[in-house]
């Protein structure tokens, strides 16, 4: 895992929250997660053009942390390592049920669309995946339930063990791409810029473009949660990430080119590899930008999980806290999102 640093990069014991963690007078300290995928640019943005710093302020101290998958930067919130990050919905709802309601709250959309099944070309139906090997970025992340939720449709068993009809095999995005390309994998259900990767570089085909499946082709890839005990201690600090991010937002939709050499350069920075050449630009079209956290397909994907026996309970009741975005996009004079 790298840090990108905002203002003065601050590494913290895993010691429980940064609320009540500093003294008198000093900054707040704000630990800030996201990924380092085309499906995260609203945060790359707000990172590397300044936004979140300009609307933090010099009172706050924020520091950017880049993982792989959700299910990390869950236990690393968990740990005390974290205290607001952008997330899929699965790694979301874990965290809120494991928490008994109690460890974050969502307070935003960011994207959504961008996940696909690329598998081999010869592979043109579902049950052609019989026997097959595919790949996740990691067990319980959002696309691993979207996978197995899918399997499941189509009468395909998968086990967590990776048995089953439909062997799924957690590994990172460029581990799976690399495998993709040696053979040793069919396929994989990955985000963005991942998908359109295995197409271009692995010469794969997309079974399954995961917007055919949601309503209007509409559902959250991307939301930015934050923990509980921050938001009770720091409700301003909140408020001020949230102005950042709804600027920032607005940026990644009114100047697609600038914010995606900005991400770019961001990803080749994290990954210490430049994305060929169009890469971008084509996930770039697969991506809605937008604040709403689409709620209803909370719900849907908290189900699926369920019923995998990746989540013990699905009730999400608590889960939302839009207050805060709603005043920021109030005072913007942009529509507001219901609050579910």
């Amino acid at each position: 895992m790298r840090w990108a640093s905002l203002l003065v990069v601050l590494l913290l014991p895993a010691c429980g929250s940064a609320a009540g963690a500093r003294e008198s007078g000093s900054p707040i300290p704000l630990r800030l997660g996201y990924f380092p995928n085309v499906t995260h640019a609203t945060a790359i943005v707000g990172i590397e053009n300044g936004f979140f710093a300009k609307s933090l302020g010099g009172e706050v101290q924020l520091s950017a942390q880049a993982f792989n998958a959700g299910p990390e930067a869950v236990e690393a919130l968990f740990n005390g390592a974290l205290d607001a990050a952008f997330l899929g919905p699965n790694p979301a709802i874990n965290a809120f049920t494991r928490s008994n309601g109690q460890a974050i709250r969502i307070i935003a959309g960011a994207t959504s669309g961008g996940a696909a099944l690329v598998v081999r070309k010869e592979i043109t139906k579902p049950a052609e995946l019989v026997g097959k090997t595919l790949a996740t970025p990691q067990l319980g992340n959002t696309q691993d339930v979207a996978l197995r939720a899918w399997l499941v449709a189509q009468g395909l068993r998968s086990d967590l063990e990776g048995g089953g009809d439909v062997s799924v095999m957690p590994q990172s995005n460029g581990q799976a791409l690399e495998a993709f390309i040696a053979g040793t994998i069919d396929g994989a259900w990955v985000p963005e810029p991942g998908a359109t990767r295995l197409v271009k570089e692995g010469t794969g085909s997309v079974l399954v473009d995961e917007r055919d499946l949601w309503p209007n082709g509409q559902f959250v890839t991307t939301h930015l949660i934050v923990a509980t005990t921050f938001l009770k201690a720091h409700p301003d600090v909140v408020k001020r990430l949230l102005q950042g991010h709804v600027e920032a937002n607005a940026y990644v939709n009114d100047h697609p080119a600038e914010a995606q050499a900005t991400v770019e350069k961001a990803i080749a920075d994290i990954a210490h590899a430049k994305l060929p050449e169009g890469t971008l630009a084509a996930a770039w079209e697969n991506l809605t930008f937008t604040v709403d956290p689409i709620a209803s397909s909370l719900t849907v994907s908290a189900e699926h999980a369920e019923q995998l026996g990746l989540l013990q309970n699905a009730k999400l009741d608590g889960i939302y806290d839009l207050t805060l975005l709603n005043e920021v996009l109030r005072e913007h004079g942009d529509p507001q999102v219901a609050t579910p």
